[in-house]
């Protein structure tokens, strides 16, 4: 990649460029990276614990848990494209990241988000289809329509994600190469085009806003038909199960949709890099953290597994 610099192009090439992460001192670099740790740990035992659980309890082996399995890979995954580089940086001289490292990482990271986005989208539709047509719930959902679900929600992260990183790293970087962020997003990498960037940022808002619009309208859609077939159950144990499963879902939707929808399609809403960054942990770290526990916690069916699976670990 070429540096521009007034209107024409230099000899020197873009390799690489420096991920500046947070602002402070030794100390403050050191309680950040033990948060980051502590933040990345329990995301990656959680979510495989839950991967674990729903692969060994048969039953769990239902188009729900097979969904939520899924969510567990993703969370892991993006998780994964973002900490461990961050961890390194902490106390890093250099905090380099290569041009095509930064490119991979952006593409992976826009890729998972995404998919997860809409995956939460299907899991709203699996609900409606559990409660509202219990008795067509085994034929609508079968294996083979679930696995399609999953590809598809596969299919429009990775095309979106394509868009994005193409349409990112087109742009010519003349600025600076120094990203004052933690990792490789599309926001602070448009700071350092010397080029107009209207176009991209109205496709960056426009699509976000595409996807999180289209996610919103079927969780609430969904949703809508629920709360109707839940009011006229006669059964309080039924509603309360129905609650409980709905409910779990529905935190999960609002913390993902909520911090995406501030950082990406709402131009302004962050005042500053400073509070975007703090806005990205609680998206690539905390929400994937929060998600196994939201289920399990709220899960009766879930902690039944559990339970069994650590007796069965520790014999008794």
């Amino acid at each position: 990649m070429p540096i521009y610099r007034n209107g024409s192009i230099s000899t020197i090439y873009l390799q690489e460029f420096v991920l500046e992460g947070f602002e402070g001192g030794l100390e403050i670099q050191a309680l950040l990276f033990a948060v980051f740790l502590g933040l990345y740990i329990v995301t990656v035992l959680g979510n495989l614990t839950m991967i674990l659980v729903i692969n060994l309890d048969s039953h769990l082996h239902s188009p729900m848990y097979f969904f939520l399995k899924n969510l567990s890979f993703l969370d892991l995954c993006y998780s994964s494209v973002i900490a461990p580089k961050a961890l390194s940086n902490f106390f890093s001289s250099s905090k380099v990241i290569t041009f095509a490292g930064c490119a991979t990482q952006l593409f992976f990271f826009s890729l998972l988000v995404t998919t997860e986005g809409f995956l939460l989208g299907v899991m709203a539709y699996d609900h409606f289809v559990a409660i509202c047509n219990p008795l067509r719930y085994s034929v609508t959902m079968c294996p083979m329509t679930c696995t399609r679900l999953v590809l598809g929600t596969y299919c429009g992260g990775c095309l979106n994600s394509i868009g994005q990183t193409s349409l990112t790293f087109q742009l010519p970087f003349c600025s600076s190469n120094r990203i004052n962020h933690f990792f490789c997003d599309v926001t602070p990498l448009l700071q350092l085009a010397c080029t107009s960037m209207t176009l991209n940022e109205l496709i960056t808002f426009g699509i976000c806003g595409l996807i999180i619009v289209s996610v919103t309208f079927v969780v609430l859609i969904s949703y809508g038909y629920i709360t109707v077939t839940i009011l006229r159950m006669h059964s309080a144990a039924g509603r309360h199960k129905v609650f409980s499963t709905c409910g779990s879902h529905m935190t999960a939707v609002t913390l993902f949709v909520g911090t995406v929808f501030v950082m990406y399609a709402q131009p302004g809403a962050v005042g500053s890099m400073e509070q975007g960054k703090v806005v990205s942990v609680f998206y690539t770290l905390v929400i994937p953290m929060l998600n196994p526990l939201i289920y399990s916690l709220r899960n009766k069916d879930v902690k039944t597994a559990l339970k069994k699976l650590g007796q069965k670990h520790t014999g008794t």
